[in-house]
């Protein structure tokens, strides 16, 4: 499984919590969906950042110091 799969799979989980949390009333666990898909969407966001700094590195030619 990679990366994409598994922030994928988070986001899902996150969003299912939140939904389960709505329908049974129990607001800690929605807020707690809210909190687990934020950070899922900040893990894929860093992802994609990384690739096209990566991208960039390797079209331009500059090295990491």
């Amino acid at each position: 499984m990679g990366l994409v799969e598994k922030l994928n799979l988070r986001e899902m989980r996150a969003w299912a919590k939140r939904r389960l949390g709505r329908r049974t009333g129990n607001r800690r666990l929605v807020a707690e969906g809210r909190t687990e898909e934020a950070e899922a969407k900040l893990l894929r966001t860093q992802d994609e950042i990384l690739d096209t700094v990566a991208e960039l590195r390797r079209k331009y030619g500059t090295r990491r110091r």
